[in-house]
């Protein structure tokens, strides 16, 4: 396994680890809380970190490939999620602090679907 492999791998399961925290954490609490906002930036650090090193491993991107389009859509959740999450801990309404889990289990799942489907390439189960 080259070096990049292995930092790739790294980062993507860092990514799993943080984002899954803070997700069901949050959902678990049903309550939006600090930690749970820098679990979810730290997932999307991670995730971005592991998608660049990927990069480097077969540069160039196909970007119509379902793994592109669907990491695209998840990164870009999760984005959005964070932002979002931001503004609800910082001037949200309390009510939005309990709500905001919803929106959060979602794009989760929908992270799941490029983490797995990679996960499954990487070990030649399908073809991407």
């Amino acid at each position: 396994m080259s070096a990049t492999l292995m930092t790739s791998t790294i980062l993507i399961t860092l990514a799993l680890v943080f984002y899954t925290i803070g997700v069901w954490a949050e959902r678990i609490s049903r309550y939006l809380k600090p930690w749970h906002l820098a679990a979810f930036w730290l997932g999307l650090a991670f995730d971005a970190g592991g998608t660049y090193a990927m990069d480097l491993l077969e540069p160039g991107v196909d970007w119509l490939s379902v793994h592109t389009i669907t990491g695209q859509i998840a990164i870009w959740l999760m984005f959005a999620h964070a932002a979002w999450a931001t503004w609800v801990v910082r001037k949200g309404t309390e009510e939005a602090r309990r709500r905001f889990h919803r929106f959060s289990f979602f794009v989760w799942l929908v992270w799941l679907v490029p983490y797995i489907g990679g996960m499954l390439a990487g070990m030649g189960v399908i073809g991407l």
